[in-house]
């Protein structure tokens, strides 16, 4: 069974300024940058036989600091993204509270499968994780794999792994470059299953 290290990418300003990022392709501040240099001396006695990460430039460059001081390349995997957020990318979520108040209150209730405008739901994301990490875990069996992912992204795959209904995702999104350590199961367990929680 292959063992993830599954690592949220580093700050950003719009983290900072409570901004939802999604798919937006916005960089690492000094922090995030700083963040990422500190989690590679943290990992250092870890060993990897390979880094992935998602393609979005705060992920990559995360995993660029990590991967250069194990010697590896950084594996790209458009899958591992961030949920596409739609017309929420970078709007303060304040502002995405009272502008959609009507749809805000409907994800609440039901955050798996209620889609911000043009974009996607949590068990969309959970699909396209899921299927990354699986492929993932069969050309890496048996072995450590340090993946570099989102807050949503990754809070999937702990909802899998901990057999948490998907639906839950936002309570249990990382920190900024906190390790999750899990050993990855290829048997599926549906995406759709909603849990429906209040995540307001």
């Amino acid at each position: 069974m292959t063992q993830l290290c599954l690592v949220r990418h580093g700050q950003t300003d719009w983290n900072l300024e409570g901004r939802y990022q999604g798919q937006s392709d916005v960089p690492l501040n000094e922090k995030g940058r700083a963040q990422a240099k500190a989690l590679a001396e943290q990992l250092k006695g870890q060993t990897f036989a390979a880094i992935f990460s998602s393609d979005l430039m705060r992920a990559r460059d995360t995993a660029e600091a990590i991967a250069n001081a194990f010697g590896l390349p950084v594996q790209i995997e458009p899958r591992l993204r961030e949920i596409n957020q739609g017309e929420w990318e970078g709007v303060l979520v304040e502002d995405i509270k009272a502008r959609y108040a009507e749809i805000w209150s409907q994800r609440t209730m039901d955050p798996a499968s209620v889609r911000p405008p043009g974009g996607e739901t949590v068990s969309e994301v959970a699909e396209r994780v899921y299927a990354a990490l699986d492929d993932i875990a069969r050309r890496y069996p048996r072995e450590n794999v340090l993946v570099v992912s989102h807050g949503l992204s990754i809070a999937t795959a702990i909802c899998r792994d901990k057999g948490i209904p998907v639906g839950q995702a936002y309570t249990v999104i990382p920190d900024n470059v906190q390790p999750v350590w899990m050993e990855w199961q290829l048997d599926e367990k549906p995406a759709s299953d909603s849990g429906k929680v209040d995540t307001a």
